[in-house]
């Protein structure tokens, strides 16, 4: 490496980008790497990243310390600290940080925020449960009392146990007396109610941790406790059964009901602001109409080619039927694995580092990780859904009808390189302190979405009904902005949301219960952050490689290196844009809206 090199490693990347010369660490995908440069690269680093750390373990120290949800003494203890780290963040000369480190410094000023606005959320929550737990803070304070270090009274402890069971029975007995199509819920909705069977065994747990510290070291506490424990424990146990029964809706033996926890306008406000999208939920329903209407009108060209004219439903059902047999499917995925590096190592878009192509491995999804992730998952070791010999007749054939080799190949380079598993890789050796700061969907699902459209227009696939797998995952991820939003804006229940997965986009009606049960689980904006996350980086694309900033391969090395954030601050970072102690979001990445 030539002096002029590692001098410039010295520079942010930021600021090489405002010049026509972009020159970015050499050797650093080698293996060995060159050190030389990894050491230039480190003193290049935002003098932040220890602070960042430091929030991010002393606020887990805490959470594991006042460990009951929903307890006012977490929700104080929490409050308190973030606003003491957003006065000391305040308190910091903004403009004697590095470029890096204002970044940093934007990043960590949102997160704050945005914790503190889910604490609120979070107290809200829990006084809508409280009708259906009015024994929860006898059970919390004890728990708590003994992480203050102080003695429980065996006598009083199990005198309150006992009168905690008695509670518990007559709670249930009361949901059990109830009609259920006239249940006189007293306003409780399903989804509170679910809320409510969850801390109620989260209880049972922080209760269960309790009598451990006690039970078999001291005699006195076994002697008045033990009998008073069990009943509690059992009574907590049949207390949610009834919960789930009567105001949730599960039977046993059934399969249960997608229930979730919308945050509506006002939580996807906040979530919104810690990820700088600068779009309302309204702008960004239509953002993913236009994105759908755009990739129907693709479907019916390729369907046209294919002998089914307009009718691409038709040309979809054709590739769905084209799986391989049982036994087969991992050796379909290496075979697109190596098409899929060998075609983006041949357009020198991005440098692959030879380690992050060898270690990745396949597993197989066991039958209850597909009722929830239905196709395949990414990282290190990727994980293929393909039926089992004990499942159902009808689950193995959907199954193997949502995973056709032509929907995997839209889906292996996002899962694996340069997607999901080149992501980790990267994240986990450089700028590390960025990705436990912001688990951003945008950057991360996003990215590996990216690929998708940029190896589209760059003629990856092989045929059409590999067309037709692209199609229908891209179809799927702008389904996803609308499905999402309107249910996390409580526009549609669950099953309005699987209608639309399958009568729009063509899903297996198991896989569509699937996807919906995975949103209703998932933080507010990870679906939708697919697709928009994706757009972000095109257009980025589009602004410093398609004018001649930087080429391809020094706009991809640059993401990798920079570490997970916002886009937007990728965008800041990049074109070495001027930032303040207030820098807000407003770059609006979807220009003909």
């Amino acid at each position: 490496m030539n002096k002029i090199c590692l001098l410039l490693l010295l520079i942010p990347f930021g600021l090489l980008a405002q010049n026509d010369d972009v020159i970015l660490p050499e050797g650093w995908g080698d293996d060995p790497p060159q050190l030389a440069s990894l050491v230039a690269f480190a003193r290049s680093e935002s003098e932040l990243r220890v602070a960042i750390n430091r929030y991010l373990e002393d606020k887990a120290a805490i959470e594991r310390r006042y460990e009951v949800q929903y307890s006012p003494v977490r929700h104080a203890r929490l409050w308190d600290f973030h606003q003491g780290w957003r006065q000391q963040l305040q308190s910091l000369d903004f403009d004697a940080l590095s470029f890096e480190a204002q970044i940093d410094y934007i990043s960590l000023r949102n997160r704050i925020d945005y914790d503190l606005e889910v604490l609120s959320l979070v107290k809200d929550r829990g006084e809508q449960i409280k009708p259906l737990l009015p024994f929860g803070d006898r059970i919390r304070l004890l728990q708590e009392n003994r992480h203050d270090r102080n003695r429980a009274d065996p006598r009083s402890a199990a005198a309150m146990l006992d009168s905690i069971a008695d509670e518990l029975g007559e709670l249930t007995a009361a949901l059990e007396k109830q009609d259920r199509k006239n249940s006189g819920r007293n306003g409780i909705s399903s989804t509170v109610a679910s809320r409510a069977a969850a801390q109620v065994e989260h209880l049972r747990t922080v209760l269960a941790d309790w009598n451990s510290f006690y039970d078999g070291y001291d005699p006195a506490f076994n002697f008045w406790v033990r009998e008073p424990y069990a009943r509690v424990n059992t009574a907590l146990l049949i207390y949610v059964a009834a919960i789930n029964r009567n105001l949730v809706g599960i039977e046993p033996g059934e399969k249960p009901p997608i229930i979730g926890d919308p945050v509506l306008e006002d939580g996807l406000r906040a979530d919104l602001a810690v990820e700088m999208i600068p779009y309302s939920a309204r702008e960004l329903l239509e953002i993913g109409e236009r994105e759908f209407a755009w990739i129907e009108d693709q479907f019916r060209i390729v369907s046209a080619e294919m002998g089914f004219g307009d009718d691409w439903k038709a040309a979809l059902e054709h590739t769905k039927n084209l799986a391989p047999e049982p036994g087969e499917k991992p050796w379909v995925i290496f075979d697109i694995a190596d098409y899929s590096e060998r075609f983006i190592e041949d357009l020198d878009y991005i440098t692959m580092p030879p380690l992050s192509r060898e270690v990745w491995r396949l597993m197989m999804q066991t039958p209850e990780d597909q009722l929830v992730s239905p196709f395949f998952t990414g990282g290190e070791t990727t994980r293929v859904s393909y039926p089992t010999d004990g499942m159902a007749h009808r689950d193995k054939l959907m199954s193997m009808r949502g995973n056709t080799p032509h929907f995997n190949f839209a889906t292996v380079h996002h899962e694996l390189v340069p997607g999901h598993h080149m992501q980790e890789f990267m994240t986990r050796r450089f700028n590390q302190h960025r990705g436990a700061l912001m688990r951003t969907p945008f950057w991360g699902e996003g990215w590996a979405l990216y690929w998708e459209l940029q190896l589209w227009e760059a003629d990856f696939p092989r045929n059409n009904p590999d067309k037709i797998g692209m199609l229908f995952w891209r179809l799927h991820r702008a389904a996803r902005i609308i499905f999402s939003l309107n249910y996390q804006l409580g526009n549609w229940s669950p099953q309005q949301a699987v209608d639309f997965l399958v009568d729009r986009v063509g899903h297996e009606r198991a896989n569509a219960e699937a996807e919906v049960r995975r949103t209703a689980s998932a933080v507010p904006l990870y679906q939708l952050a697919y697709m928009t996350g994706g757009l972000q980086f095109r257009a980025l694309y589009r602004e410093l490689v398609d004018s001649g900033r930087m080429t391809a391969r020094e706009f991809h090395d640059a993401v990798m290196q920079g570490g997970r954030m916002p886009v937007e601050l990728v965008r800041a970072r990049l074109i070495g844009q001027p930032l303040t102690r207030d820098f807000e979001s407003r770059w609006r990445f979807y220009d003909d809206l």
